[in-house]
């Protein structure tokens, strides 16, 4: 064999070996972003990620697959389902409200709801008596103050076209975490313009169920100016859990920051034992009084005249309005040599049932 055709056997050779390492890489490429979305994930779900992804790179869509999650007409890229459920189930997980609250999705910008303010009178007849005309219930309509929650982040270019890692994962949850601070806050706070309007935000008064006006929240106060008493702390615990009807007892829960509850949890009845128990099993809430307690950092803390303690039954007190899922607008154009992801979703949310959760309040 002459010198020249050695040659260029070894330079096929080295050209095969090429070839093979870059299908080796390739594959492995494939396999570890496979791994990110699970192993048994369907072939629709993968394709829909795989053109969200190639959107999100290169800000075109593959229209030859034939998807439904297409541009909208403003632009913008609806997240494919599943992507969209697993930001609702990680927002679920960073914001308690949406584990206690009711949350629904509307289908229009005018949802509302009626509550029933009972009234309806009844009595007792004999076989033959004349049966009188009764009162109906009163009702009352909610009205849900409209919130659009958005997030803006940007990143270069050159890092899109060239980053190694899952852009798509990485845009998922800057919006998680965006969203989840930016609505638990406005679910215990939101004073209800732009946003939902939270739980604190609304008047509150120390009156019964009954007595106070619709929509007025009852507080039950510490006896103490700026902190729980000195002495039977727990007893202020007993009486706000109490004033809650048995009714809407059955599904309570605490909602609290962590420093209060660290206070709390050193509360002991009267034989010494504490009002407070551990979880004693992963994912499931620890108890004070027998309900579950849910830490919220939102919630504010111990001093003069705050509300630290909110306790009800969330479910039928507060509720979360969807209105549309979240979408994504590739921009390119605002600033050059950068890409914005503009993400935005609108969310409501209101108490509906004012005497279904109750405040404790720091005062004498």
């Amino acid at each position: 064999m002459e010198l020249s055709e050695i040659k260029n056997l070894v330079e096929a050779q080295g050209d095969a070996f090429k070839d093979f390492a870059d299908r080796i890489s390739m594959l492995e490429a494939k396999q570890s972003r496979a791994a990110l979305f699970g192993h048994n994930e369907p072939s629709a779900s993968r394709e829909a990620k795989q053109a969200f992804s190639h959107f999100v790179r290169k800000g075109q869509m593959d229209e030859s697959k034939g998807l439904s999650t297409g541009v909208d007409a403003d632009g913008g890229y609806a997240l494919p389902g599943e992507i969209d459920a697993e930001i609702e189930s990680l927002l679920v997980q960073i914001s308690p409200m949406r584990q206690l609250a009711r949350v629904v999705t509307a289908t229009t910008s005018d949802f509302r709801s009626l509550v029933n303010l009972r009234g309806t009178v009844s009595g007792w007849v004999g076989e033959t008596a004349a049966r009188a005309e009764t009162d109906t219930p009163d009702l009352a309509e909610i009205a849900y103050p409209s919130g659009e929650i958005y997030a803006f982040p940007f990143a270069t270019q050159r890092a899109v076209e060239d980053l190694s890692f899952d852009v798509e994962g990485w845009l998922q949850q800057q919006i998680v975490d965006e969203f989840a601070y930016q609505e638990g806050a406005a679910f215990i706070s939101g004073n209800g313009t732009n946003k939902p309007q939270g739980i604190l935000s609304y008047a509150t008064a120390a009156t019964a169920d009954g007595v106070r006006a619709f929509g007025t929240l009852q507080h039950v106060v510490t006896g103490a100016a700026s902190a729980f008493p000195n002495s039977n702390a727990g007893d202020v615990l007993i009486n706000l859990a109490h004033s809650l009807r048995a009714g809407y007892r059955q599904g309570a829960a605490w909602l609290m920051n962590t420093a209060t509850l660290s206070a709390i949890s050193k509360f002991k009845d009267g034989q010494g034992n504490y009002l407070w128990n551990p979880s004693v099993a992963a994912g499931t809430p620890s108890t004070l009084l027998g309900y579950p307690v849910y830490e919220d950092s939102n919630v504010p803390d111990i001093a003069a005249n705050a509300f630290p303690v909110i306790f009800g039954n969330f479910q039928r007190g507060y509720t979360i309005v969807d209105r549309t899922g979240i979408s994504v607008l590739r921009d390119p154009y605002s600033v050059k040599g950068k890409i914005g992801y503009y993400a935005r979703k609108r969310v409501s949310g209101a108490v509906v049932n004012s005497e279904a959760i109750k405040l404790l309040k720091v005062s004498a």
